[in-house]
């Protein structure tokens, strides 16, 4: 019999969960910038791929790690300035605008890879970015392990959370962003520019989902492979829902996440002899699912998500 317990106090499982949370927590924050501005960006699957891809390249070209990372971070950025350029001021479908711009950056990808890489079976390998040890902190019982032995990019992803949640609730620029979601006629009374608000919150917020790729090729993995992103970019959109727009749930969402996909692999390895291997694998998007119905039924919603906005109309 499996002692789920035990599995459940272990470091090395909660030390796992972080780092397959890490990278939703990217995409996460990412979305709730984009929807907490008024902006729905289901783009997010593809970003997450070019954020892979190039991120991995240009490490592998020679720019260094966090070369590496500035450039996923710009390449994001560019796709999220088309979806800004299509949704804002041209106010064309937020739904349609997204899934195009996750075929495009997928399929971009994808045919960069093939061109630069015609010939190639398996992909290069790249050095990735190496586990902190910092001393007497990285000898510490259970928090040790947990915290002070994950990369840079996972320490990154925390650091970005509490700087997120920052600018949305001590800073003028946050109340900004806040108020395009919900009420922008009352922005542009007060002689702010809408469109600028929404373009830049969507531009920073896919910058930051594809750092959330580049941490696949760049930390979890050490090259670039089709389907390695594998729904991620989606499961951040159901997450960001439950977590009622908000970095500290938004956290939380991810880290069960983590949780649950950590177990199934513990779970597989015991059982995987009994039950179907594939009941494992759906078992974290079964209880993902659970969650945000859950959580949904509560949710407080930006007011002016999915509605266009057009200067001068009341």
């Amino acid at each position: 019999m499996i002692d789920i317990l035990n599995i459940l106090l272990t470091d090395s499982f909660w030390a796992a969960s972080l780092r397959i949370a890490t990278p939703l927590i990217f995409g996460v924050l990412g979305a709730l910038i984009c929807e907490r501005s008024g902006t729905l960006n289901l783009g997010i699957e593809g970003i997450f791929v070019v954020g892979a891809m190039c991120g991995w390249m240009a490490t592998w070209l020679g720019a260094g790690l966090w070369g590496g990372i500035l450039v996923a971070f710009l390449c994001g950025a560019f796709f999220g300035l088309i979806h800004a350029l299509l949704t804002v001021p041209l106010g064309l479908s937020q739904h349609v605008s997204g899934l195009g711009i996750t075929l495009f950056a997928t399929s971009v990808s994808y045919f960069t890879y093939r061109t630069a890489l015609p010939d190639v079976s398996s992909p290069p390998r790249i050095e990735p970015f190496q586990p902190l040890d910092i001393p007497i902190l990285s000898d510490l019982p259970f928090i040790g392990l947990v915290l002070f032995q994950q990369t840079a990019l996972t320490w990154l992803a925390l650091i970005m959370v509490l700087l997120v949640w920052y600018v949305l609730n001590r800073t003028n620029l946050g109340l900004a962003i806040k108020a395009v979601g919900d009420n922008p006629n009352s922005v542009d009374a007060q002689g702010l520019s809408v469109y600028a608000i929404r373009m830049w919150a969507i531009v920073i917020g896919s910058a930051l989902m594809a750092l959330g790729g580049a941490f696949l090729t760049m930390s979890a993995f050490d090259a670039f492979f089709f389907g390695m992103v594998n729904g991620r970019g989606w499961v951040c959109i159901a997450l960001v829902i439950f977590a009622s727009w908000r970095p500290g749930k938004a956290l939380i969402g991810a880290l069960l996440f983590g949780a649950f996909d950590a177990l199934q692999v513990r779970l597989q390895t015991e059982m995987g002899a009994l039950v179907p291997g594939q009941v494992f694998l759906m078992a974290p998007y079964v209880l993902s699912i659970a969650a945000l119905v859950i959580a949904a039924r509560s949710a407080d919603y930006p007011r002016a998500l999915l509605t266009p906005w057009y200067k001068g109309q009341r």
